[in-house]
């Protein structure tokens, strides 16, 4: 059997995602007919139904369900080649060695720092463009290839399909408004910030949606310190971010929160020179956090 042309995958996956054939042929800006055709090609030289269609609309079986989610990563490692070759052309064709490490906007920023200025003295070693990113970002950052290295934080985001390496594991706090009770104690538990009519926890963007709930819906790290010094709602997360705390912030640990272990992540298939010694460095300042501090003048 030949294999799947890009083409092909684009095709189907809009019409999976919008299960609507109308609505796919206006995404992908073609007409219906000759949409509808390469889907029933593609079924045929597979040998599956990928689409029921019936009066009430069109549904996955559960070929569709498997072809829809290998092809996602296939657009995905497709964009990804083209994203990351281009960056190694650098602009104007002239090669030079770059690398772009996406961050969670509120967090490691001690860790970051460190290991920036760290893989900074190292000899030949490349620009790092960091690229600030949502809460859960990193990981399709990651496989679509706007991103080469990501530094990203279990169990809020999944490892899945990367390599990483630990590089910090730390205590939750809860950032609450500095005026609220709460604020005033010197610890709290989950069951403490879980139920507080007043202060309703944050709600973040995960697979496509937010979790039901009384809390705001977050969109960015700025909207949601702005909405925390207002008084509207609590988040938790890991102690290094009182880095960014307002004035009008307070953080408290959280006893009984679990720990966030910090790592370092890059695609699995990754042959980079400039990120095998950028994960060297991070790996090194984990067993030698002093490697960090540049040497004093004069020496």
């Amino acid at each position: 059997m030949d294999p799947l042309e890009t083409r092909e995958l684009r095709y189907f996956t809009a019409v999976a995602e919008e299960l609507h054939f109308g609505r796919a042929a206006e995404r992908l800006g073609m007409a219906q007919p000759p949409l509808s055709r390469a889907i029933q090609r593609l079924e045929r030289r597979l040998g599956v139904t990928l689409l029921e269609r019936d009066r009430r609309g069109v549904a996955l079986t559960r070929a569709g369900e498997v072809l829809l989610h290998e092809g996602r990563a296939a657009l995905d490692a497709t964009a990804a080649a083209a994203r990351r070759t281009r960056r190694a052309g650098g602009a104007g064709g002239a090669p030079r060695d770059r690398l772009v490490l996406s961050v969670k906007a509120a967090g490691s920023h001690e860790l970051l720092r460190g290991l920036l200025d760290a893989y900074a003295r190292e000899p030949g070693a490349a620009e790092v463009e960091v690229l600030p990113s949502g809460m859960c970002e990193q990981g399709e950052m990651l496989r679509d290839g706007r991103a080469d290295v990501a530094l990203m934080h279990a169990p809020f985001n999944s490892l899945a399909g990367f390599d990483s390496e630990e590089l910090l594991t730390e205590g939750q706090v809860a950032i609450l408004p500095a005026r609220h009770p709460l604020a005033a104690r010197r610890t709290l538990t989950l069951a403490d910030i879980g139920d507080v009519p007043d202060l309703p926890p944050a709600r973040w963007p995960r697979d496509g949606g937010y979790a039901p709930g009384p809390g705001p819906e977050i969109r960015d790290q700025t909207q949601l310190a702005q909405l925390i010094a207002l008084g509207r709602t609590l988040a938790l997360f890991p102690e290094s971010a009182r880095a960014w705390l307002w004035a009008e912030h307070a953080a408290v640990p959280v006893t009984d929160a679990p720990p966030v272990v910090t790592h370092i992540a890059w695609p699995a298939h990754s042959r980079s020179r400039p990120l095998a010694a950028l994960i060297h460095t991070a790996t090194h300042l984990r067993t030698n956090p002093l490697a960090a501090t540049p040497p004093p003048r004069g020496t």
